[in-house]
């Protein structure tokens, strides 16, 4: 397939585009001096923008820039878009819910204004509730309207029984629920998403070594990997006990050869027990011992890259990274983005990813 080019002209400005309040400013276009946008697997963006805080006046002199509160202040909904100037994609939109001014010898006073996206007020707010007969369907619901967001849900139709949530934020709890199910969760515009982790996939992006992909750090690592999980509980219902085990269910992209295969070519049987978690019914203890072991398999081969600035590039993108060698190249899942702009080296995307196979059977 090949890289695809960012922008379809060879030379494009990569200024991030700002918007507060559904509005772009010129002034807040002309002293952008940094940003940062991160996302991670479980949610919660968060936004740094730095603002050089002096202007010119018209008179030849020279004073604040935000200090009226006209355009920068807190509560204000901001949104920010990158890519070339053209046609720029929104990678951020949340509220602005801190401002630090910073006041240096060597240079101007700076702004930097701080945000976090919808999911910020599903973690402040603790609650304790009992959810009787509970799908992550209906979980994702409730925490939606709550944030005024509409939730966009695949599959977790299955009922769940009676969960309780015990001095959490809905987020927590809404994690914690995931975690044992191999979900995930993302804000993304005014849309809750909540997806199993298979079903995941954000787009496809391919980067080559000394193209697009500008540096890259990977290992591969059996230190944590497992040949089974095996998960035990009891049915309160039926009086009996539960077992369960599990190989593997859903690893991921990628293809070649398994840290368990690895493990088991060496003659190691490392078999992992969770019995730190209650399990009441079979399929329950199927899928926590599947998501157990999915969730280690996945991380046998980690890497952290950058990237020339690339929005399409999000937690959730499958990133085919080409010209690191045959064992290395393989298709990675992103597990965490950071989009970064600053006046020395422009717009860059650095992230984290992971694939559950070493690339080339042997």
């Amino acid at each position: 397939m090949g890289e695809r080019p960012i922008s379809p002209t060879a030379v494009y400005s990569a200024r991030p585009t700002v918007r507060i309040d559904q509005q772009s400013y010129a002034k807040v276009s002309e002293l952008l001096i940094g940003m940062d946008v991160t996302e991670q697997e479980g949610g919660l963006s968060t936004l740094q923008l730095r603002l050089s805080n002096v202007a010119s006046d018209p008179s030849g002199g020279a004073s604040f820039a935000f200090e009226d509160g006209a355009i920068v202040t807190l509560g204000k909904a901001v949104a920010v878009y990158a890519g070339p100037g053209s046609s720029p994609t929104e990678i951020f939109r949340g509220t602005i819910t801190g401002v630090e001014a910073e006041f240096r010898e060597e240079g101007p006073p700076e702004l930097l204004i701080l945000a976090e996206d919808a999911a910020q007020q599903a973690r402040m707010t603790r609650r304790t509730k009992t959810y009787d007969d509970l799908s992550l369907a209906d979980l994702a619901q409730t925490v939606a309207d709550r944030l005024g967001l509409q939730p966009v849900v695949t599959g977790f139709r299955d009922r769940l029984g009676t969960w309780v949530q015990f001095n959490e934020s809905d987020l927590a709890f809404l994690r914690r629920v995931l975690e044992r199910y191999d979900g995930d969760v993302q804000v993304v515009g005014n849309e809750l998403h909540v997806s199993p982790r298979q079903d995941v996939q954000r787009g496809n992006v391919e980067l080559r070594m000394y193209g697009q992909l500008r540096s890259v750090r990977v290992l591969a690592d059996l230190a944590h990997q497992t040949t089974k999980v095996t998960v035990a509980g009891w049915d309160v219902v039926q009086g009996s006990r539960l077992s369960a085990e599990s190989t593997g269910a859903h690893r991921g992209p990628g293809e070649g050869v398994t840290g368990a295969e690895l493990l088991s070519r060496a003659s190691i049987d490392r078999t992992e027990h969770i019995g730190h978690l209650t399990v009441r019914t079979q399929d329950e203890a199927r899928a926590v011992a599947d998501s157990a072991f999915d969730q280690r398999a996945r991380r046998f081969v980690c890497l952290e890259g950058t990237a020339e600035g690339n929005p399409t590039i999000r937690v959730g993108t499958h990133v085919t990274i080409a010209g690191i060698g045959p064992r290395f190249s393989n298709t990675y899942y992103v597990t965490r983005a950071s989009h970064r702009f600053d006046l020395e080296v422009g717009y860059r995307t650095q992230f984290e990813a992971e694939c559950a196979y070493w690339g080339g059977r042997s």
